[in-house]
Formats: C-alpha cells, structure tokens, sequence
C-alpha cells in the first residue's frame, strides 16, 4: 500500500506517519523518514530564521520522533 505524501507539522502527525509507513517494506519506510526529515530541517531553519522559536521546537520533536524510527529499521 502506497501512502499519499504526508504534511508533518506536528508530533501527532509524526505519530501517524511512522505508523502508517510501518505497512511499507523497511527500505521504503526509511526513504520516507529520511525526505520527511530533510523537510522538517528545512521548515525547522526557516522558523529559527523568523524567531519563531515554538515553530522551531515542534519541528525539532518531530524530527526526533522519525529519527528514532529511522533508526530502529537501521538497526
């Protein structure tokens, strides 16, 4: 089952993601974190930039919560 690219901006959605990619093969669920992980970086940096520090903070759980996962498959 191919799931439709995902919005993370939340950890709730981080959540959901994780869970609904863990239907995908282990090398297909990492490529997924890992585009999913470069766009929260990204989105992190931006509201750093604006001084939005709880924008900031948010993307930085979810980027956590993805890494944990990411690195449980590369285990």
């Amino acid at each position: 089952m191919k799931m439709r690219p995902t919005y993370i901006d939340n950890e709730d959605k981080a959540r959901l993601a994780v869970e609904a990619w863990k239907s995908e093969a282990a090398d297909a669920q990492v490529r997924h974190l890992q585009l999913a992980i470069e766009s929260l970086e990204l989105g992190r940096m931006y509201y750093e930039q604006k001084g939005r520090e709880k924008g900031a903070g948010r993307m930085k759980r979810c980027i956590v919560l993805l890494k944990q996962r990411c690195d449980e498959l590369e285990k």
